[in-house]
Parts: structure tokens; sequence; C-alpha cells
């Protein structure tokens, strides 16, 4: 089974707080109708390929939670609920809790640091862990502990300054390739695989998707799109654009694994 093989995942509908969510710089806020639609054209697409999408109710108290990658961290055969590096959204892991503890056996917790889930990168031979200013080296450090019990080993790999996320600036699209920003993929973290590079001004477009054998890429990046179907990957594009006014795009607004109990 390769790591992108999912059939189960979780999202979370955006409350109208959204539109004050976390954000690094300046610029309109999102218009929650149009992020809504967003939301909704996005768990289309992943039912469309075959994905069951369980959608929890909105939390008004928390604008990011929408994002709900952040806060945890979902095999086959386990969950880790991590510590998220905003403070506004420390409580978000209270509320996904349960959740969790209903569909896996084994939960574990981050119990120090910080750690966001979207500075995790999931390749076939190891787990990426990004330092940022949302995953500290305590975190990243726990992280790579409670990853061993589960059998997973991870590498602690240090972005260019600037990059909100590791996966903010890149992405895995196939067993052996990762698309990434031209300072991530002049970095070097990224050894031992190949790296396809986003077109100039389309830098926002390293934040794709690989669910089975489709990459979701946002609509607005066709130099990219047509990158990744020369690769000679199946490619869907879908709209990001209000998603990204608040710093998050397509991996952030889903939980993705494989249930292999689940039936068709």
């Amino acid at each position: 089974m390769r790591v992108f093989d999912f059939n189960t995942a979780i999202v979370r509908t955006p409350g109208h707080s959204v539109v004050d969510g976390l954000r690094a710089g300046e610029g309109p806020s999102p218009s929650y109708p149009t992020l809504l639609s967003e939301h909704t054209t996005y768990i289309r697409a992943l039912q469309d390929i075959g994905v069951q999408v369980s959608t929890l109710d909105p939390l008004e108290r928390y604008p990011d939670a929408v994002f709900v990658e952040d806060p945890a961290l979902v095999f086959t055969d386990a969950a880790i609920l991590l510590r998220p590096g905003a403070k506004t959204r420390i409580g978000e892991i209270d509320e996904l809790a349960p959740e969790l503890m209903r569909r896996f056996s084994k939960v574990l917790v981050q119990g120090e640091g910080y750690a966001d889930g979207g500075d995790v990168l999931v390749t076939p031979q190891r787990v990426l862990i990004g330092l940022s200013a949302r995953t500290n080296a305590l975190g990243a450090a726990q992280l790579q502990n409670l990853l061993e019990t589960i059998g997973r080993h991870s590498a602690v790999v240090q972005p260019p300054r600037g990059t909100l996320h590791l996966k903010t600036g890149a992405s895995l699209i196939d067993e052996e390739t990762i698309l990434a920003t031209p300072s991530l993929a002049k970095s070097q973290i990224f050894e031992g695989y190949r790296v396809l590079t986003t077109p100039p001004d389309e830098e926002s477009a390293a934040n794709a998707l690989r669910v089975n054998d489709t990459v979701f890429v946002g609509s607005k990046y066709p130099r990219t799109a047509g990158l990744l179907t020369d690769h000679g990957l199946k490619v869907v594009t879908l709209p990001v654009d209000e998603v990204g006014k608040i710093d998050a795009g397509l991996s952030c607004m889903s939980l993705r694994w494989f249930d292999p109990g689940l039936r068709r």
C-alpha cells in the first residue's frame, strides 16, 4: 500500500469565524460563503475518487479549526494528537480527541514542545518534520519518539527562513518525487528524492495533495498542473483562493488514512 492510498478522511465545516483565521501577512479577509463553497467542492472531490469523508461540526471558538491536519497525524494503525504552535489553536486538541479515540485503537499524545501537522510530510522512506514558527526542536524530537513507537522512521529538516510550514512549500506527488518551491528545492533537504520545482509566480501550488491516483492542485496554477500532467500524473484542479488568504491550502483541510476494515 502506498503512503498516499486513502479511503477515509475527516474534515471540519468552517465556522463563520474562519474569516479571522491566522495569517502571516496583510490582505483582504476571505469571503465566508466562497470559502465554504471551496470546502464543499474539496469534500466532493475526495468522495469522487472513493474516499469516505466524515464531516465534523464547525467550532466558532477556533477560527482555524477547519484545518484539521495541524492538530493531529493519522496512519492506518495509529493517530497522534499534536500540540499546535499557535496558542489560539491549543483547544482544538480536546475537540478532536474524542473523534480519533473512537476511530483508532492507539492514540498517542504529544506532551512536549510544539508541532503542527502542516510541518509533517510522510514519504515512503521516512517522515520528514520541518522546523518552523509552529514546530520547534523540542516538539519535533518528541514527535520523533512517538513515531518510533509505531514503527515510523523520521528526520528533522530545516526549511528556508520564511517558510510557514514544510507542506506550504512541498508535497509528495509520487513515491519518489516531491513538488517544491524554488527555495525549498535548492535547500537540499530532499536529498534522495526527485524534485519538481513550481513555475515562476506559482509557488503556492507546491501545497498539492496526492490521494490515490489523483493529484489535487489549486485551480489558479495552470503551469504547475501542466508540469504534473507531463510527469504522467492525473491532475484535478480545485479552487482554494479564499483558503489561501489565511495561509492554508489543500493538505490542511483533511485528515486522511487507509482503513482496512472499511467496506465499500
